[in-house]
C-alpha cells in the first residue's frame, strides 16, 4: 500500500486556531502606530521650538510660538524692539507643525500657550521679556517631556 502525503484534519484545525490567536493578540499591537505618531509630533515640537529660537537670534526680532494641544504656530515681529508678533513664520519646508492624530497632544506649556523667543536668545512667557520661562512640555505617549531652559534658550 502506498502512503499519501498531506495534513490531517486535526493538524489543519490546530494551525487555524494558532493563527486566530496570533491575529487576535498581535495584530492590534502591530497596527497601533500611536507610538510612532507621538514620536513624530515630539520631534516636530522640538524642531519648531529650536527653529523659533534660532530665527529670533538670526533675525534679531521677537518670535512667538503659539502652542495648542495639537499644533504649533510661529510668528515674527515686524520690527525690533517689539512685544508682539505680527507676521506668520512658516517652517523651513512650509509644512504645518501639527499632530497627525488628535489623540496625540502636548500639555504643560505656559498659560495661554504663548512662548516668546527674544532676540537675545532667551525664552520668556511675556512679550516684553521680563519673565524667563523654564519648564517642560509633555507629549501623549512619550515618557520623556520636552525640556525648556529659558535663560539659555535650550530646548531638549
Amino acid at each position: 500500500m502506498s502512503k499519501h502525503g498531506g495534513f490531517t484534519l486535526i493538524e489543519l484545525i490546530t494551525v487555524m486556531i494558532v493563527l486566530g490567536i496570533l491575529s487576535a493578540v498581535a495584530l492590534p499591537r502591530i497596527m497601533d502606530n500611536r507610538a510612532f505618531i507621538g514620536a513624530a509630533f515630539h520631534a516636530d515640537v522640538v524642531s519648531a521650538l529650536r527653529y523659533a529660537q534660532k530665527s529670533a537670534v538670526s533675525h534679531r526680532r521677537l518670535v512667538c510660538a503659539t502652542l495648542t494641544p495639537t499644533t504649533i504656530a510661529l510668528s515674527i515681529a515686524a520690527l525690533n524692539p517689539a512685544s508682539a508678533c505680527a507676521a506668520a513664520l512658516p517652517s523651513p519646508d512650509g509644512a504645518a507643525y501639527q499632530s497627525k492624530e488628535g489623540s496625540i497632544q502636548a500639555s504643560g506649556y505656559p498659560g495661554g500657550g504663548l512662548l516668546y523667543f527674544q532676540p537675545a536668545g532667551t525664552i520668556t512667557s511675556d512679550g516684553a521679556g521680563a519673565t524667563i520661562y523654564s519648564g517642560s512640555i509633555a507629549i501623549t505617549g512619550r515618557a520623556t517631556p520636552i525640556r525648556i531652559e529659558g535663560a539659555t534658550g535650550y530646548v531638549e
